[in-house]
């Protein structure tokens, strides 16, 4: 209704096109509306009017993208209390505080946004727009050349960057009080990497890029049966998982993402047994956890 006042106050006959399910949908509701007809015989312009389906959104939202550093921080680390576009980095490497806690409450944490400090900035852009290895040399590049200016003693490394390596260069600045003022944004940088490259779930993130780039090379209407059944074996409850297993949350963002993938399927008996297995061992894994995290709640 709002878009048939809109384009008669316009003066416009419109032709529409629309890319999925929903959207043509929309463009056929349209299309067969009163007002619109009386426009496409009086209106004295034309446009085109395209309607695109949002449901591959969702792919964007729970996809693993590509080989970039700052999505992984992002997405690894603790989100900052009240924030939703910034993470909690742990500093207690550059103190002299030794402490089991990952997120150690007396040291206040670091964060991404650093906009004080000229160097973070450049550092952080290259952590958005490179590629995992390159960005990782410019974290190096960047620790060697504050260093050098504050006279610490420093050896630049050739060869693949490591996190202990990176932390090394950081351990460097811990004593000198003067040069942890001038550098501290990028030094909490460079600890976001190096706490991100170290944790659990950074193997995760890379196998579920893998499959996501196999599920795109291969699914189709026919394949998702096969693809449903081979998530079988993977699906543990909580006393049978390791570190590397995935979690319940975990399948949950695999489903979304493969069916928006997909899109539109015509059901078939191989299609619904193979979703009826995978419900009722995702409802088994979600019954065993003897700690159901807030999104499990939500759901259930």
């Amino acid at each position: 209704g709002a878009l048939d006042a809109l384009l008669g106050a316009l003066g416009v006959r419109e032709e529409s096109f629309a890319v999925g399910a929903l959207g043509r949908a929309l463009a056929a509701e349209l299309a067969s509306s009163a007002p619109a007809r009386s426009r496409r015989k009086a209106a004295p312009h034309r446009a085109s009017l395209v309607f695109i389906d949002r449901a591959l959104d969702l792919a964007g939202a729970v996809g693993h993208h590509g080989d970039n550093l700052a999505e992984k921080i992002l997405s690894v680390l603790p989100k900052f209390p009240g924030h939703k576009t910034d993470v909690m980095v742990n500093m207690v490497e550059l103190t002299a505080l030794r402490t089991p806690d990952e997120m150690c409450s007396v040291i206040a944490p670091g964060c991404l946004a650093q906009p004080n400090d000229p160097a973070a900035t450049v550092l952080w852009e290259s952590f958005m727009n490179l590629k995992q290895k390159e960005a990782v040399m410019e974290a190096r590049r960047h620790l060697v050349e504050a260093a050098s200016r504050e006279n610490l003693p420093i050896k630049m490394s050739m060869g693949e960057v490591t996190p202990e390596q990176l932390t090394s260069y950081i351990q460097l600045f811990k004593n000198n009080f003067k040069a942890l003022e001038n550098h501290c944004g990028l030094l909490q940088l460079v600890l976001a990497a190096v706490q991100t490259l170290k944790h659990p779930q950074n193997s995760k993130w890379d196998n579920f890029l893998a499959f996501e780039r196999l599920l795109l090379q291969t699914i189709g209407e026919s394949e998702m049966p096969s693809v449903l059944k081979q998530l079988l074996p993977m699906m543990k409850c909580h006393s049978e998982r390791t570190q590397d297993d995935y979690t319940c949350e975990d399948f949950l963002v695999l489903l979304v993402y493969m069916y928006s993938v997909v899109g539109e399927m015509k059901g078939g008996k191989e299609l619904h047994e193979a979703e009826e297995e995978v419900k009722k061992a995702l409802v088994k894994a979600i019954c065993d956890e003897p700690e159901p995290s807030l999104l499990l709640q939500k759901i259930t």
